[in-house]
């Protein structure tokens, strides 16, 4: 019986030992991308005014304006507000979304014709919010924990290359999306685009693409972007035309009494 040389067994050890930790190191360069894009710095509170435009085959563009807030809690916690303006049909109509620190989110909608706040049930996450592309998950903050994640490697997108990462639920049951994969600039760790799937892992449903930035108070804005029902063709864009940070907002204005009334939130608009 004859035994390998011991530097050649030294070797095949050493050899394994980096084909079994090199998923492990992908596996944790892929969850500190994703931990990068999520803590991108963006002040501790904002204020925007824009517009979302409704783009669909056949038909007119449908212009609404609208105002946002968000409040990032010391507690973990992040607070959001959507008001529309304009026009008349969907004035005043508003969304609050409440992100806990645990990963799970709140969401409350008032509908000015119905004079009430509704609470957004859990299993709506793919219900459309208001007629456009966005759901209602899409509304929500997701945290790097609830995903795992996985580099493709790069690709360019946008003019710039891109790492392409990949991002499962680790519970099925809490997303709507089987799977999301991001083109991610590394250098600013800004999504540049996403394809959501849905139905199945290999055709995507939605796409998002990023279409505009501006450095405003010395943090990243993204001032156009577009989300793409790829079945249909129908396309939401969002456009921020002015964008205000570190306002000093007040806890009082995310909840549902200044949701209910307009007159609690009117006056930190930009």
């Amino acid at each position: 019986m004859s035994y390998p040389h011991p530097l050649l067994h030294l070797l095949r050890i050493f050899c394994l030992a980096l084909l079994l930790a090199a998923p492990v190191a992908q596996a944790d360069e892929a969850s500190d991308l994703a931990k990068r894009v999520h803590e991108r710095p963006n002040g501790n509170d904002m204020v925007t005014l824009g517009r979302m435009v409704l783009t669909e085959k056949g038909h007119a563009p449908r212009i609404r304006e609208l105002v946002t807030y968000r409040l990032d809690k010391s507690n973990g916690e992040t607070a959001n507000l959507i008001r529309f303006l304009d026009p008349e049909d969907i004035a005043g109509t508003g969304l609050l979304s409440i992100d806990q620190a645990d990963g799970n989110t709140d969401q409350w909608l008032y509908l000015p014709a119905l004079d009430r706040v509704r609470r957004i049930s859990s299993d709506r996450k793919g219900g459309r919010f208001v007629g456009s592309d966005l759901y209602f998950e899409d509304l929500q903050e997701r945290k790097p924990s609830e995903d795992r994640h996985r580099l493709l490697g790069k690709q360019t997108e946008n003019g710039i290359l891109c790492d392409v990462l990949e991002s499962v639920p680790v519970d099925a049951d809490n997303s709507v999306y089987r799977k999301r994969m991001l083109w991610v600039d590394p250098a600013t760790a800004i999504v540049q685009r996403i394809d959501y799937f849905e139905k199945d892992l290999k055709t995507p449903s939605k796409r998002w693409l990023l279409r505009g930035k501006k450095r405003n108070q010395g943090y990243w804005t993204l001032t156009d972007s577009r989300v793409i029902d790829l079945s249909s063709g129908h396309e939401t864009r969002m456009v921020i035309d002015s964008a205000l940070y570190n306002q000093k907002l007040p806890a009082k204005l995310f909840t549902s009494q200044a949701l209910a009334d307009e007159s609690l939130e009117s006056e930190y608009r930009p």
